[in-house]
C-alpha cells in the first residue's frame, strides 16, 4: 500500500505519483487520466487512451480499407454532381 500527501502547487494542490506507482498503473507521464469521485475520501483514476497523432493515424490507413467510394452506388436523388 502506498502513502501519498496532498501538496499545495500554485493556487491548487496536488498529489505526485511514484515512478513504482506509475508503473504499476501502467501509464507514463503524458498519458490522460479520468478521475471520479467515488465518495468522501476515494478516488478512481482511470487511464484513457491517448489520441492518436496525425502521423500515427496516416500510418495505420491502408487504401485497401480506408480507400475508394463511400457509396459506391449511382445516385438516387439531387446528390451533386448526380445527372438526371
Amino acid at each position: 500500500m502506498n502513502t501519498i500527501a496532498i501538496t499545495p502547487w500554485g493556487n491548487s494542490h496536488g498529489i505526485r505519483l511514484s515512478r513504482q506507482l506509475m508503473q504499476a498503473m501502467g501509464v507514463s507521464p503524458d498519458t490522460p487520466l479520468q478521475v471520479n469521485v467515488l465518495g468522501k475520501g476515494r478516488l478512481e483514476l482511470i487511464a484513457k487512451p491517448s489520441r492518436p497523432t496525425l502521423a500515427q493515424k496516416l500510418k495505420a490507413y491502408d487504401p485497401a480499407l480506408h480507400g475508394g467510394e463511400l457509396m459506391a452506388e449511382a445516385p438516387v436523388g439531387a446528390e451533386f454532381g448526380a445527372r438526371a
